[in-house]
């Protein structure tokens, strides 16, 4: 492997890691073996309780982050229904409980379709991006509360693939942008209830995929011993 001229690494990003620490982790393996300081860097946040593909760029390949980030991705996770939390996913404690006797399952495939296509969302209070050169989760933490605008995303499948309430199996294929955990949360006010993310994992970006990806253990290895 050539990590000065450039190397595409697929790492399978583990539960509670941030994505900057497993640039750091494969930054420093990866400077190591060639003897000097390389750019490395990531096409595509991960938030720290989601887990699945990330792809790591080294060396030159670091100019290809940009459009590899603009391309679509493919996610598998879970839902609860009848909860919501501030952060739209477990990292928060639940500060709502909402009815869900009412739900049925063809209600839940129903409320599917009107997510599919161009869609405005708006972003997580608890995310990473900057409005006055502050992220948003410095401010959420706290107690700041920000009107933020909806933003133009696409989703072009979104999927239910098993229903044991109140928790909700789902698999979504959607544009650069957008916020699973924001689905989750719209998800649930469009049954009249509440909804918030437990689990996701990101299975493609593009044309990679997460079988193809390593482990950063892995990727450890390999590099040392490329």
């Amino acid at each position: 492997m050539d990590f000065v001229q450039g190397e595409v690494l697929l790492v399978d990003k583990p539960l509670e890691w941030t994505s900057f620490d497993v640039v750091n982790k494969l930054r420093y393996a990866i400077s190591k073996k060639v003897g000097q300081k390389l750019k490395v860097g990531h096409a595509g946040t991960l938030d720290p309780l989601a887990t699945g593909l990330l792809i790591v760029c080294s060396g030159k390949m670091t100019k290809q982050i940009d459009s590899l980030q603009a391309q679509a991705k493919e996610y598998t996770g879970t839902l609860k229904l009848g909860e919501t939390t501030p952060s739209y996913d477990a990292e928060t404690q639940p500060d709502a409980v909402l009815p869900t006797a009412h739900i049925t399952p063809e209600a839940i495939h129903l409320a599917t379709q009107q997510f599919v296509g161009k869609i405005d969302q708006i972003p997580p209070m608890f995310s990473a991006l900057k409005v006055e050169g502050k992220t948003l989760y410095e401010q959420a933490r706290k107690g700041k509360v920000i009107e933020l605008a909806p933003r133009p995303v696409e989703i072009t499948l979104f999927e239910i693939t098993k229903i044991e309430m109140p928790f909700v199996e789902f698999r979504v294929c959607c544009s650069k942008g957008t916020y699973i955990r924001s689905l989750a949360h719209d998800f649930g006010k469009a049954l009249q209830s509440g909804a918030y993310l437990t689990s996701l994992r990101r299975t493609k970006s593009g044309d990679f995929s997460i079988e193809n990806a390593h482990t950063v253990e892995e990727w450890v290895e390999l590099i040392k011993n490329s």
